[in-house]
């Protein structure tokens, strides 16, 4: 038994040398031994390469709007470990971190001695939220995010009450597959027997793939540009096939949030008309409103202005450099880049490199984080340097900075987490 919140927290990262190991065998197992808590809750199931964090984010502030009790598990964390699982946005506390622990520990060290193995650090995450919105702190519905891909994700044994597939790209390709029908095929894998589907993905090839699974699955499906629409971020309205939502804004910027915000309002309209939830046109305006998301261009000082944005991959950088071309057109961009090594940096570079006047390429403590001089060295631009300590090199720009000066700080979310912890701790 573990008699501290340090020690459980110990146990549970420890887990993470048995590294990635997809398939959901070991997480029934965990499940059948305690009860099958997962049987008891309504999901609502997200995958998807981006957009997942903001999409639930979206929905948990209007459904807390309408006062309904919101779960929510999600990855990575930013700060704190426990942000992972909350409740209406709240992070379940120390005490019910050890407490989960020591209920799930056992079980763990019994699925060890079976042919099975040893279960991963997500699995073991994952048992810990099931057991928690099963028996210890039940919700109204519980916003589940995927954590990789989907088919075989840890999440998947959850059977939900609708299933969400935000946008595709490239990433996690060593895992997930190098092509878009590929990666496609995988979230997919989330889409259950009967159960619909509701998806922002733009790309022909893995709409394709998701018409395919669902028809497969007798599941309807609903996709944004044919069954609802969206306006964009300067006049943002949603029209599902239910009813049309006008005077809509968000406080979180850019095109993409208005695409996720778009699927959020799809999928609440459904759980309105269908699971007779009461939901008001002013729990949609108020909740998207007041929706505010950590590190997606997330402006942490205002004097110099300083922008924390999570895109860690091509696809989440091209959203990020429409959003600087559109809020920040006249500003000298400075970026500050590190990012995971695993990752396309190259593609993600090039794109910085289309917005920022100046790049500093950095490290941090990560055990995979990518070397600061590779990714300088990946880079074309003639304004560059690296410093491989991003605390001097933050200190070193924001002492430079003047007020047409905009610091953007962005390529990984672990990254950014820990920039966050250290602005926000210092100020």
């Amino acid at each position: 038994m573990f008699q501290t919140y340090e020690e459980a927290l110990k146990w549970i990262h420890s887990r993470l040398t048995f590294g990635i190991k997809p398939g959901l065998q070991r997480m029934e197992w965990m499940m059948e031994k305690l009860d099958h808590p997962e049987r008891r809750c309504r999901f609502i199931h997200v995958a998807g390469t981006n957009g997942k964090g903001s999409t639930i984010a979206f929905m948990q502030e209007v459904l807390k709007a309408a006062e309904y009790k919101v779960g929510a598990f999600t990855s990575p964390y930013l700060e704190s470990f426990n942000e992972r699982i909350t409740i209406d946005g709240n992070p379940i506390s120390e005490e019910e971190i050890l407490q989960l622990s020591n209920v799930i520990k056992p079980v763990v060290d019994e699925l060890e001695k079976t042919e099975l193995g040893a279960p991963t650090e997500f699995e073991v995450i994952t048992a810990m939220m099931f057991y928690y919105f099963g028996k210890i702190n039940v919700p109204d519905v519980v916003l589940l995010e995927t954590g990789l891909g989907g088919k075989w994700d840890s999440t998947n044994i959850a059977n939900p009450i609708l299933s969400v597939i935000t946008m595709i790209g490239h990433d996690h390709l060593n895992i997930l597959g190098s092509t878009i029908e590929e990666i496609a095929e995988q979230k997919a894998g989330i889409i259950k027997n009967g159960v619909p589907v509701i998806t922002a993905v733009e790309q022909k090839e893995a709409l394709d793939v998701i018409e395919r699974v669902a028809k497969e699955k007798k599941a309807k499906h609903y996709w944004l540009t044919r069954d609802f629409h969206a306006g964009d971020f300067d006049e943002f309205f949603v029209q599902t096939p239910f009813k049309r939502y006008n005077s809509l804004s968000l406080q979180m910027k850019g095109n993409h949030q208005a695409i996720n915000a778009a699927l959020s309002v799809m999928t609440l309209d459904y759980l309105r008309v269908y699971y007779s939830f009461i939901i008001e046109e002013e729990h949609i305006q108020e909740g998207l409103k007041r929706t505010f998301w950590k590190g997606r261009f997330e402006e942490v000082k205002e004097k110099p202005r300083v922008i924390l944005d999570g895109a860690h991959n091509p696809e989440g950088m091209a959203a990020l450099k429409e959003t600087v071309q559109k809020f920040y057109p006249d500003k000298k961009i400075i970026m500050l880049f590190s990012c995971v090594k695993d990752k396309q940096y190259k593609e993600m570079i090039e794109q910085a490199a289309q917005i920022a006047n100046r790049i500093i390429f950095t490290t941090f403590h990560f055990p995979k984080a990518a070397d600061a001089k590779e990714l300088y060295e990946a880079c074309d631009m003639k304004d560059k340097e690296y410093e491989d300590n991003w605390e001097l090199a933050y200190e070193k720009i924001i002492n430079t900075m003047d007020d047409e000066t905009v610091l953007i700080i962005t390529g990984s979310l672990y990254f950014i987490g820990e920039v966050r912890k250290h602005i926000k701790h210092s100020s």
